[in-house]
């Protein structure tokens, strides 16, 4: 598996945040990652990023339900951001409410939705996914 260079995680669940960023290390899965705890928070610094030329992620882990910016809101206001790289869009949420399995079907950049707890064989699968689309 080839590793990801950089991997965003936003998510406000700081147990989840801990454990995901060790599962990333034990698997070898990223070479850095950023972690934001709302999507409006990521929207801003994600924003400034792209603008500036400077390396974006190639996969973001997005958590529908949080503060301020839910996962649904950040992905309505990040689509119209222009990149110059695809950026891969996981959901990954505890929710397993169908209206939310469904819905990232509306969003052409989210590859999958993923139901918590998430395994280091989800990463590799992940890792893999990301890396046959560059």
């Amino acid at each position: 598996m080839k590793q990801i260079d950089l991997a965003c995680i936003i998510d406000d669940d700081r147990v989840y945040i801990f454990a995901i960023k060790r599962m990333m290390k034990l698997s070898n899965f990223c070479k850095a990652f950023m972690i934001y705890n709302n999507g409006a928070e990521a929207l801003d610094n994600l924003k400034a990023i792209i603008a500036s030329g400077k390396s974006i992620p190639d996969v973001i882990l997005l958590d529908v339900n949080m503060p301020i910016m839910d996962g649904w809101q950040f992905l309505d206001e990040f689509i119209k951001i222009e990149s110059h790289k695809l950026i891969t869009v996981y959901v990954v949420s505890s929710s397993i409410d169908p209206v939310d399995i469904n819905k990232v079907k509306e969003y052409e950049n989210v590859k999958n939705y993923i139901v918590k707890p998430i395994t280091i064989e989800m990463l590799n699968q992940i890792a893999t996914e990301v890396n046959d689309t560059e």
